[in-house]
């Protein structure tokens, strides 16, 4: 796709004036490396929680935006994330989770790295003329760990300053939901026949709630639905009527974070999301569960209602966003007004994507 083409429809819009994105932008081949170049490589992203790595070797696999990672807790009980991808001839260090690895070993020809990335054994290449394993090490990625979650950056020159990107949600977290006292309990994912842009269009607003979620419904008080943005997220907020079986009294917070973190935090659960393109029109949503230590039969009974409770929705929004994917590479779909009251963090998203894409036509690079 060549930017240049559309650059007037890449201008900002205000709010009550606004159109949703021209469809091109969810169905052209080009967008695929784009949106990689412009926005995965040059933000922080969900990597994993501190639940998941406690000790030396623990480690945790993921796809960020299209680079395979592994962050690790190393033996000097530093997290560190990097690339996932042996320096010989590409194979992965790591193919899942696991727990007290004293190496990591590519699962392609056996060569083996230290914790902190540095190779110390190559099968069989010891007569190799001027090869000398120190001389290969695994590339790093910035890290930041904030309120138990780690977050990592391709290039953290090029990503937000990250006091920046997560500025305010502390304040309104508090001391007693902080998110660093979850233990992690269960990962669901599904791939899904959309773009990642499309499902998150479907996750920044509540208008579609009353029409695609009845159970979610009767659960959020829609009425008092409200939707606020930030620099670099968004957050929505209800109270909720779910009465004791499921999550008592309180409130539901679901914040959005720049470009693909989800974070939605419930009383007693923290619930993850991390959305990964697959190339124009498919994405991997990934659902990580996080629970209060709560091993008695009641605390059990809940934790199972939530996650049958999550199927449910998780289905009802995978089939939407199918039927929106398959609509806007249709033809018939052109950019349509958007609910200035409903869709304020659509149209926040909406805009930081233009202005990303703007920045690209103004470097001359990654632009087609």
């Amino acid at each position: 796709m060549n930017l240049h083409d559309h650059a007037a429809e890449l201008a900002p819009q205000p709010l009550d004036h606004s159109t949703a994105l021209p469809a091109r932008y969810y169905t052209e081949p080009g967008m695929a490396a784009i949106d990689r170049a412009r926005i995965f490589d040059r933000s922080w992203q969900l990597v994993a929680h501190v639940c998941q790595l406690r000790g030396a070797g623990d480690h945790v696999v993921a796809d960020l935006g299209g680079l395979p990672v592994i962050a690790v807790r190393g033996a000097d009980d530093v997290i560190r994330v990097m690339h996932n991808v042996c320096r010989h001839r590409a194979g992965p260090l790591a193919q899942c989770d696991g727990l007290g690895a004293k190496s990591l070993r590519c699962r392609y020809h056996g060569w083996t790295y230290t914790l902190d990335g540095q190779l110390r054994t190559a099968t069989e290449m010891s007569a190799t003329p001027d090869f000398d394993v120190a001389d290969v090490k695994l590339p790093q990625l910035a890290v930041r760990v904030w309120q138990g979650m780690v977050f990592a950056a391709v290039d953290d020159a090029a990503a937000p300053p990250f006091d920046a990107f997560v500025a305010g949600i502390d304040a309104r977290l508090g001391a007693d939901r902080g998110l660093e006292q979850f233990g992690h309990h269960h990962r669901v994912g599904y791939d899904i026949d959309c773009d990642w842009k499309v499902y998150v269009d479907n996750y920044l607003e509540g208008y579609h709630v009353p029409h695609v979620h009845p159970e979610l419904n009767r659960l959020l008080d829609y009425r008092s639905y409200v939707t606020d943005t930030a620099e670099w997220y968004s957050f929505q907020f209800s109270p909720l009527e779910s009465g004791d079986g499921l999550y008592g009294s309180g409130d539901a917070l679901y914040y959005w974070m720049w470009p693909n973190t989800m974070l939605n935090i419930l009383p007693g659960r923290l619930q993850t999301n991390r959305i990964i393109p697959r190339g124009v029109g498919r994405c991997r949503v990934e659902f990580d569960f996080y629970y209060a230590m709560d091993d008695s039969d009641a605390g059990k009974a809940r934790r199972e209602a939530d996650l049958t409770f999550s199927d449910v929705v998780q289905d009802e929004d995978i089939g939407i966003c199918i039927d929106v994917q398959r609509g806007l590479a249709s033809g018939s779909y052109h950019a349509g007004r958007l609910n200035p009251l409903r869709e304020n963090a659509v149209h926040h998203f909406h805009e930081l994507l233009r202005r990303t894409y703007r920045m690209a036509l103004e470097g001359g690079r990654s632009a087609e």
